[in-house]
């Protein structure tokens, strides 16, 4: 996880007072790609990183802090958090690595480290299309969410033009490129697409965030929601136990594996908004695939079936 990473990044420059990416790989038993890239996001971030070229460079903490993190300020402290943060839902052992990071700064930087920390969920699956660029207003939306204030934004909905509203920013999610804001509104929570939002300010005005909020687990409920709206229909299916992971990589999240038979194969559930969009993934697979149910699904195969036929079928009569 990338959490326990960055932190033992930190700790091992100040132990060693310069480190180069050869010996983060080796100390943390990543590629040395990894370790350049982790090096590289604690400096681009605003944490007091940053490399020496030439023989004997290497990477070291300028100003020479110490493992207390006494020596980062408020800014890098959050910059650093920010980036940890999003893996703060993994394992056991990088919550707990992020709660010693807490305590290790000064009390005075440690509500808005907690925030920081709080602040992005990254979620890689991704919804068809994808926008890789980062929206310009996105770090002034993770200001407004750390800060905990009011923001006024312009926001194109589904419906003609914009409407201007007010709300309390109180996450930020990456989902594969495209960015999410989960606010609260005076209709409850909603969700906005952040590269829907054509001007965003923060206010001076405290934004409202109810104490027992968890963006990975509001997150989780938005996407079940979202999905189930998207997919509506289902298929039970029989295949090749072996042939699983790339119906799993076809269907996705959308692939839920029921029971495995004596025969070696597996049964199924899958879904899609239509039962053609299920059958047409399914036709590539021919015999390989069998759909048990639901008969429209089957309908639309043999349709699909008929129509190969009947155009590359070599005439009988020739």
């Amino acid at each position: 996880m990338r959490a326990d990473r960055l932190v033992a990044i930190l700790l091992l420059m100040q132990s060693r007072g310069r480190v180069t990416a050869a010996e983060v790989a080796a100390e943390l038993e990543v590629s040395v790609a990894t370790a350049r890239r982790d090096l590289e996001a604690l400096s681009t971030a605003g944490v007091p990183v940053y490399p020496q070229a030439g023989r004997g460079g290497g990477w070291s903490l300028v100003g020479g802090a110490r493992t207390d993190l006494t020596g980062l300020t408020a800014t890098e402290a959050r910059a650093l958090f920010v980036l940890a943060g999003p893996a703060a839902g993994g394992t056991p052992q990088v919550r707990s690595a992020l709660r010693k990071l807490v305590r290790a700064l000064p009390e005075t930087f440690r509500p808005d480290a907690e925030a920081a920390a709080d602040a992005v969920v990254v979620d890689p699956t991704g919804w068809g299309a994808r926008d890789r660029a980062r929206p310009v207003l996105v770090d002034r939306l993770e200001d407004a969410v750390v800060r905990r204030r009011r923001i006024t934004m312009e926001y194109a909905g589904r419906g003609p033009g914009r409407t201007r509203r007010e709300v309390d920013p109180w996450g930020l999610v990456d989902k594969d490129g495209v960015w999410y804001l989960i606010a609260g509104t005076d209709r409850g929570q909603r969700t906005f697409r952040v590269d829907r939002i054509s001007a965003a300010e923060v206010t001076d005005l405290p934004a409202h965030r109810p104490a027992d909020f968890d963006l990975s687990r509001e997150w989780d409920r938005v996407v079940g929601e979202m999905e189930q709206r998207r997919s509506p229909v289902t298929a039970t299916l029989l295949i090749a136990e072996r042939l699983l992971p790339v119906l799993r990589d076809h269907f996705g999240r959308h692939c839920e594996t029921l029971e495995t038979r004596a025969d070696g194969r597996v049964r199924v559930r899958v879904a899609a908004h239509l039962a053609r969009s299920i059958a047409e993934t399914l036709a590539g697979w021919g015999a390989t695939v069998e759909v048990l149910e639901p008969d429209v699904v089957r309908a639309e195969l043999a349709r699909l079936g008929a129509e190969l036929v009947a155009l590359y079928e070599p005439d009988r009569g020739a």
